[in-house]
């Protein structure tokens, strides 16, 4: 049966790799090393179990500062009929850590005995008298560490695949030991393929691609362990790849080919592992990352090196990273895998997913309430930032299509428990300033997450109880009023506190030197005038909609009106790659991608927020920086906004 492009489940692919690891003798520690006891055997994992050489302490030491003493000789010791012993013959002076006399038992603290001298009157020197006095009868061994009372000679004292902490290496000290033999790192080949990708720093032109992958692949190779080896780009071409993975095979322990892996006309990793070696899988049942390429290598001068052919969409080569080479190392090193820290949650919408694949969901995670919620994120192989923002991964498994809002699922923390309780979850209408609001929040110690699905999709999550805010500048046609008859609609119920946070200009996002002369809303109607839209529920989609009703412009005349995008940003972009000719949007996303901006309406852009959050603690920063002028200002540095009225409160609803 044919390997190719073949998606078998994940258990199967992962064991095929073991059976063949095991057949070739590659399926545990791959070497040993002895290294120096220092600082740079942090991290390292032991190779052999540690067994103490020497007892700790290795004689029994004074604790504190005192006078080591025969404990029985204290007894009966009162305040009404206190004890006094001779130093030299009865009591001597010892400083913490000191050993003891062969013939003591017991340290009085200094500060507990009455130093004298011949005429039984205090000592000048408290550490050298002549006797002292004592108030207080001592147990045996008070104030003493005994031999062995951390470490006894022989016992373990670390296991065989324990990773090197910095208090680890103290007690290997401790216990007698100069060298510890570790696991030798296994070296990684990182090899990236593609005739458009361009180094990191090298400027760019259409159609490059800045080749990263192998950035990040190292970066992950190093954090679990291992030596990444990273080569230069080869082209497309067969007979390099060749000779590159062959060159990799012969000088590391695995071959990280990176693209290539699917079934285009230039994806020559599966050819090339066929012709080097053993083609063991093409294809694995997991999304993303499903052209996921496993085999050996038969090396130069005998033996065998595994190679993994890694997908060339930045999030699927990360992921394979974590699902199939962490692990990999970890046997190699001898240690156990990397097990994520997990927590239950409930899913924030409904989500598909492929039937056969197990669904590796990136997703965000806050507290809101006493509920703990998982907002997913995109879904794209090539978003890496949807991986930078990451809080966790929820695994939907093969055989689940999908899972309703409210769900619960099980999240694979990448941050600790402590961050999801300093999250502020924002869902609502995008602006550019909640980006600065983010960055200000970070320094006091909270975290603003925020999804963008629009102002009424903003609204429904703060009735779901979702959310703990929502940015919102929805215009009332009847009214003229902002968000206040859409919060009386949808949050009839709930207490809120609506509060102002910036004016800002919508208008029209168009190519530098505006070349088609587009003035206003009138020119969208134009022949070969290309739309980009908001979604539908963005407020800006409703002030689209409003405007072009009073000017009687029917929208199907459109052309483009129902392309959308999620936030000013992808608007700007989809205008500046040529994908479209202009879209509503505001002038801090014209400018940031250098498009000019014909402005149309100056609107208010508020902070819905339920009064329970609003005057809560995990917001008291947020209300902090609506009167701070610095931030007020970083703000005001934005085109095309106004801030004076931040922070004031406009509402409390229900009123």
């Amino acid at each position: 049966m044919s390997v190719y492009l073949h998606d078998i489940p994940l258990p199967e692919a992962q064991q095929r790799l073991i059976q063949a690891l095991e057949e070739v003798g590659l399926e545990s520690v791959l070497g040993v090393e002895e290294i120096p006891l220092d600082e740079r055997a942090l991290g390292r994992v032991l190779a052999e179990p540690v067994w103490a050489r020497l007892s700790s302490p290795h004689y029994h030491a004074s604790a504190m500062d005192g006078f080591a003493l025969r404990a029985e000789a204290t007894a009966g010791a009162s305040p009404t009929r206190p004890v006094i012993l001779q130093v030299g013959e009865q009591a001597v002076y010892v400083d913490t850590g000191d050993p003891l006399p062969d013939w003591a038992n017991a340290v009085v603290p200094i500060e507990n005995v009455e130093a004298l001298d011949e005429q039984d009157i205090p000592a000048a020197d408290a550490r050298h008298p002549l006797k002292i006095r004592l108030r207080e009868a001592l147990p045996p061994w008070t104030h003493v560490r005994p031999m062995g009372e951390d470490i006894v000679a022989t016992e373990l004292v670390l296991p065989a695949g324990h990773t090197l902490r910095a208090v680890d290496l103290g007690a290997i000290a401790a216990s007698g030991h100069t060298h510890v033999r570790v696991s030798r790192p296994p070296r990684v080949a990182i090899l990236p393929t593609g005739t458009e990708l361009v180094p990191v720093g090298q400027p760019v032109k259409r159609g490059d691609i800045i080749e990263y992958n192998s950035l990040v692949l190292a970066a992950q190779v190093r954090s679990w362990g291992g030596e990444a080896v990273r080569f230069p780009i080869t082209p497309d071409d067969f007979e390099q790849i060749c000779q590159r993975v062959q060159q990799a095979a012969d000088m590391t322990d695995l071959v990280l080919l990176n693209a290539g892996s699917s079934a285009g006309s230039e994806d020559f990793s599966a050819r090339a592992v066929e012709r080097l070696g053993t083609l063991l899988v093409h294809g694995v049942a997991v999304r993303p990352g499903h052209p996921v390429i496993m085999g050996l290598i038969r090396r130069s001068q005998g033996g065998w090196t595994p190679i993994i052919g890694v997908p060339g969409y930045p999030v699927s080569a990360a992921l394979t990273g974590e699902i199939f080479v962490e692990p990999l190392l970890a046997r190699w090193l001898g240690r156990r895998p990397a097990e994520p820290l997990e927590i239950e949650a409930q899913i924030t919408r409904k989500v598909t997913s492929p039937a056969g694949d197990d669904d590796y969901m990136r997703v965000v995670v806050g507290k809101v309430g006493n509920r703990v919620l998982a907002a997913p994120l995109s879904r794209g192989a090539g978003v890496i930032t949807s991986l930078v923002r990451a809080d966790g991964i929820v695994i939907l498994p093969r055989g689940v299509q999908g899972l309703e809002a409210g769900a619960p699922v099980r999240v694979r923390l990448y941050r600790s428990p402590a961050e999801v309780e300093q999250t502020i979850f924002a869902i609502g209408s995008h602006d550019l300033t909640l980006d600065l609001l983010a960055q200000a929040l970070s320094a006091h110690q909270r975290r603003l997450v925020s999804a963008n699905v629009g102002s009424l999709g903003g609204l429904v999550a703060l009735r779901r109880g979702e959310a703990h805010l929502a940015g919102a500048h929805l215009l009332d046609p009847q009214t003229g009023e902002f968000n206040i008859p859409y919060i009386r609609q949808y949050l009839p119920d709930t207490p809120v506190t609506l509060v102002e946070w910036v004016g800002r200009i919508q208008g029209l996002l168009v190519c530098k030197g505006n070349p088609l002369n587009i003035r206003g809303l009138e020119d969208l109607v134009r022949a070969g005038v290309r739309f980009i839209n908001r979604q539908r529920g963005a407020g800006t989609r409703i002030l689209l909609d409003y405007h072009l009703e009073r000017l009687g412009i029917d929208p199907a005349k459109i052309q483009g009106y129902d392309q959308e995008e999620y936030t000013h940003l992808a608007v700007a972009a989809a205008v500046a790659s040529g994908r479209a000719d202009c879209g509503l949007g505001v002038m801090a996303a014209a400018q940031a991608l250098d498009l000019d901006f014909i402005p149309l309406f100056t609107e208010r852009y508020q902070l819905v927020i339920p009064t329970v959050y609003y005057e809560s603690d995990l917001l008291a920063p947020l209300r902090v920086l609506m009167q701070d002028e610095n931030f007020r200002r970083s703000v005001q540095g934005l085109p095309g906004y106004t801030v004076e009225n931040m922070g004031q409160v406009v509402a409390q609803l229900p009123q």
